[in-house]
């Protein structure tokens, strides 16, 4: 198996990503999501060039790191890291509008 196991596993970090932290990217420009993928599989790919399967670890580590800061980030701020409340807050810290239901 060549490179398909990487991606593999960067599709299921993208699943899982948006499906649980993607109230957290709501007002996020699709092309700042977009490029940050491409950068993401492009340095998964450069690594598998040199280091094979092992550019995997560089993903989890990826992926862990993020978590980590997210929960940091949150936690310093008192958003809730799951829910992304209280909500008014959280766009307010991220420059955005708020808009009430």
């Amino acid at each position: 198996m060549g490179f398909e196991l990487e991606l593999f596993i960067l599709l299921i970090a993208h699943i899982l990503g948006t499906s649980i932290f993607g109230k957290f990217e709501t007002e996020t420009a699709w092309w700042r999501l977009s490029l940050k993928w491409f950068i993401v599989i492009g340095l998964t790919y450069v690594l598998y060039q040199f280091i094979d399967h092992l550019a995997i670890i560089f993903v989890l580590l990826c992926t862990l790191g993020g978590i980590i800061f997210h929960f940091i980030w949150c936690r310093k701020h008192n958003i809730d890291p799951v829910s992304a409340t209280p909500r008014k807050k959280y766009y307010e810290l991220r420059g955005w509008t708020y808009k009430e239901d």
